[in-house]
């Protein structure tokens, strides 16, 4: 257990500068995702064309019609040019958790990663909240509707990264760690029940075949997707929402 770090991360190697760096699988795996996403925009829109358009450009099109849609109808015509940043959080999410389908640690596994981005969320927040009723305005939020309740309010905005962080990181890890625990549970049983057939017949965990690749479908496959958009509709949300305060 020496070689992980308190999220289960492991720590490939330190780099020697600043009394070493670690260079975690998390790390490693988020890179691997970005190149990844990287890879299919250039490869949705490579040749785009107006006319004879390609099955590529139709996907390329369908997407960011599709984004483009969920961003007018959840923060207005004004947001359209978050339209890149609202689609890079959808795929991010996405993929970073459905690496663990090939047998790769998911980022989103790992605290730090989501605490990343709800970070970044909600300096985008605070902007907007800014901008919106002036500097001073916005301390003065923090003392309505009376000055006491000015404690209670920094908490309840101090809540919103820390929330959008555990919801997303709670449905990974969980889903990864019932997964494991099934799957070593049902080897444990076959082995009790069918340990008695001969050979290697006794030793092939039979139980295993089947109950997993159903509880991947909906840990691996539909939760990661379903919390990558539940991640970008918040995003969405909370930053409409403080481009509207008052």
């Amino acid at each position: 257990m020496e070689n992980l770090n308190i999220t289960g991360a492991k720590i490939y190697f330190n780099i020697p500068i600043f009394g070493g760096i670690p260079v975690t699988e998390t790390q490693v795996n988020s890179l691997l995702v970005i190149l990844g996403v990287f890879l299919l925009c250039l490869f949705l829109t490579r040749g785009m064309k107006t006319r004879a358009i390609s099955k590529r450009q139709v996907a390329a099109e369908w997407i960011v019609e599709q984004v483009t849609k969920l961003v007018r109808e959840n923060m207005g015509e004004g947001f359209l040019p978050y339209s890149p940043f609202i689609c890079a959080v959808l795929a991010l999410s996405a993929l970073s958790s459905l690496i663990s389908l090939i047998g790769l640690y998911p980022p989103t596994a790992d605290l730090n990663t989501i605490a990343g981005w709800s970070i970044l969320v909600f300096g985008l927040i605070t902007f907007y909240k800014i901008k919106t009723n002036g500097f001073f305005g916005y301390l003065k939020g923090y003392t309505e509707p009376i000055k006491i309740f000015t404690p209670f309010n920094i908490l309840s905005e101090l809540g919103t990264p820390i929330s959008m962080t555990f919801r997303h990181f709670g449905n990974i890890v969980s889903g990864v760690v019932i997964s494991t625990l099934v799957y070593a549970g049902l080897a444990s049983v076959s082995t009790l029940l069918l340990g008695w057939l001969p050979g290697l017949l006794g030793k092939i965990p039979f139980l295993q075949v089947g109950l997993p690749a159903v509880l991947s479908i909906y840990f691996d496959v539909f939760s990661s997707c379903m919390q990558a958009f539940i991640f970008a509709m918040l995003t969405m949300l909370y930053i409409g929402n403080a481009a509207k305060s008052e």
